[in-house]
């Protein structure tokens, strides 16, 4: 099928630029999404409800694994599946989200099941669609604290799962009748004899698409901002299910003789082992924010381009893209979106290649994951919120779809892991092992601004420096266990940042240094230039007073942000051309739209009359 989508990249220079964003596999694994999400029957009808949204939700859902190959092999791709949700989060957040908790969460833990030979066929054909429920009522990031339980009975070779308390429920998963049958899994903590053996998943059958079975209690929470989802309290009572019905392994399971076996001794590992396709939703939603990014800046370039205002001259017209107060910002999040895009593959990468055999490496690679989960979906919410402001107030109104992205943003945020939590176990884990070398091989004297090399030089002394901070601050604080805590995380959270600032910087200058010399290069090293500098002048003063800056380069800093954005404004439109958002992507979005005054029309408007003659 030949789309829009096969015929992009027509901006001279755009298309090696888009080479970078998405590697060499473009044709493998992204062209594909790109063909599929472009069809008529992924565009939403204008002006429906909450309620027909969410059926249109799941009809879609549906047409999608229609269309996918192999939907076991997918969720065993975490590359790929992260690829899917670059396109699948600007077409509909919501779809989107289903579309996670279905593939990674549900499928994806059920993948090593079939290998002991659980027939997987009902979730892989969507018979039964498949959702997760972890997070309660009183237990989000402290999942491993959860009360729900899956009682063992020998007896009766089955587990008895109830809610013991309000703080208990379910909460936030979508298991609502809407969209047919459902099975979830159900994190729970199993006890058997009495003893406590941590928390596992157990495989749930819920609803039958009329209403929820016997023993479960669903209840629809209040409508979310920006989104039809439907979020829901779930509660079970005495549900009974067989001894199949836990998700076992080498981590814990029943054996024949109604005896628990475990190779693995801590309750919280077991726990960690249980829920591993956490780390996979990290990616998936980092690279559903870079998608719907690269799509929103996308449109404001173009209305900023297509919005015309007086001009220096009452009678001059002045496209409001041409003002440095408009595009600046845009600029600055376009290098931002660049840093991003290049984190979020490095960390797919790194994931998908980790050494399971070796723990230290493997709490490497998670670290890596979740710090560029949380700093890329904090700088997505910044940079909608410029698309947002940029496109005035049709980026308010529901069918430019804008409101929806940030709200989107803001949703996954909080989902896998709530950014400040991963943030706060990722500080703890950088002071554990930071140690200030002897000799401090960053100088000022003699290196440019404009040295790539120097700049992350410079972002990573700007790290060392709040985590020094914060390292003097726990020394200082009372002996008492939280204070020394509390005293050391504001310093400690500063540090992440930085660090997560300067792992996408790094990700960004490996891309500059793969491309051959030329035009292309530079064009990309300006936006390499921009992005890095900006997080150097954030800690300037720091820097200077280390002697890491001089006096001289303090002043030459604004200068040079200033002259680099002046130019990437001359290269906007190649920069965004490289994201390669398909143009049925923008079909009925009025501000993307070349003549976005056409879709506010009225046919019955006065001037639409013939004039009245005098």
């Amino acid at each position: 099928m030949n789309t829009k989508a096969d015929v992009m990249a027509v901006v001279p220079g755009a298309k090696a630029l888009r080479s970078v964003l998405f590697g060499p596999e473009e044709g493998e694994l992204h062209a594909p999404w790109r063909t599929l999400l472009s069809a008529p029957a992924f565009r939403r009808c204008p002006g429906m409800s909450d309620e027909e949204h969410l059926e249109w939700v799941y009809e879609r859902v549906r047409l999608l694994n229609a269309a996918i190959e192999d939907p076991l092999a997918l969720v065993k791709d975490p590359v790929r599946l992260a690829c899917l949700h670059e396109w699948l989060a600007f077409v509909d957040p919501t779809l989107s989200g289903v579309s996670t908790i279905h593939y990674n969460l549900f499928l994806g833990s059920l993948a090593a099941q079939a290998a002991r030979g659980r027939d997987l066929r009902p979730y892989i054909d969507m018979q039964q669609l498949g959702t997760f429920l972890l997070t309660e009522v009183a237990h989000g990031h402290d999942a491993a604290a959860l009360e729900t339980t899956a009682v063992y009975d020998r007896a009766t070779d089955s587990f008895t799962l109830n809610t013991p308390n309000a703080g208990a429920q379910k909460f936030l998963a979508n298991t609502s009748e809407v969209g047919g049958s459902k099975t979830g899994l159900v994190g729970a903590r199993l006890l058997v004899e009495g003893k406590d053996q941590g928390i596992f998943l157990f495989l749930v059958p819920l609803t039958d698409g009329t209403g929820a079975l016997p023993g479960i209690r669903v209840r629809r929470l209040p409508a979310r901002l920006g989104s039809a989802h439907d979020h829901c309290l779930t509660s079970f009572d005495r549900v009974r299910v067989p001894r199949e019905a836990m998700l076992d392994g080498v981590h814990g399971r029943i054996t024949g003789d109604g005896v628990f076996a475990s190779e693995v001794s801590e309750r919280r590992h077991r726990f960690m082992t249980s829920i591993d396709r956490i780390m996979t939703g990290r990616i998936c939603l980092s690279a559903g924010t870079v998608g719907a990014a690269r799509a929103g800046l996308t449109m404001a370039v173009r209305y900023g381009r297509n919005r015309h205002i007086t001009g220096l001259t009452e009678s001059s017209r002045l496209a409001v893209f041409d003002l440095r107060s408009h595009h600046g910002p845009l600029v600055e999040a376009i290098a931002t979106v660049y840093a991003m895009n290049m984190l979020y593959r490095q960390a797919a990468r790194r994931w998908n290649e980790r050494d399971r055999t070796d723990q230290a490496a493997l709490g490497q690679a998670a670290r890596f994951v979740s710090v560029a989960k949380a700093w890329i979906t904090w700088q997505s919410r910044s940079v909608a919120a410029q698309v947002r402001e940029r496109c005035g107030a049709q980026g308010l109104l529901v069918n430019n779809g804008i409101a929806q992205q940030l709200m989107m943003t803001e949703g996954v945020i909080t989902a896998e892991g709530d950014n400040q939590a991963i943030m706060v176990q990722a500080a703890t884990e950088l002071l554990l092992t930071h140690r200030r070398p002897a000799a401090v091989a960053v100088g000022a004297r003699g290196r440019g601004l404009t040295d790539a090399d120097f700049l992350g030089d410079l972002l990573a002394e700007a790290e060392r420096i709040w985590l020094d901070r914060a390292q003097a601050a726990r020394r200082a604080a009372p002996a008492e266990a939280l204070a020394r805590r509390n005293h050391a995380m504001g310093p400690a959270l500063r540090g992440v940042d930085v660090h997560g600032h300067r792992l996408a910087a790094g990700a960004l200058a490996d891309a500059v240094a793969a491309m051959p010399a030329g035009p292309d290069r530079e064009l990309l090293e300006d936006v390499l230039r921009l992005f890095a500098l900006r997080g150097v002048a954030a800690h300037s003063g720091d820097l200077l007073s280390r002697g890491f800056l001089t006096g001289e380069q303090m002043e030459e800093l604004p200068v040079l942000m200033e002259g680099l954005v002046a130019r990437l404004a001359g290269q906007a439109d190649v920069l965004v051309e490289a994201f390669a958002v398909p143009e049925e992507f923008f079909e009925g979005i009025p501000v993307a739209s070349p003549d976005y005054i056409a879709a506010y029309d009225d046919p019955e408007g006065p001037w639409q009359k013939e004039p009245v003659s005098r």
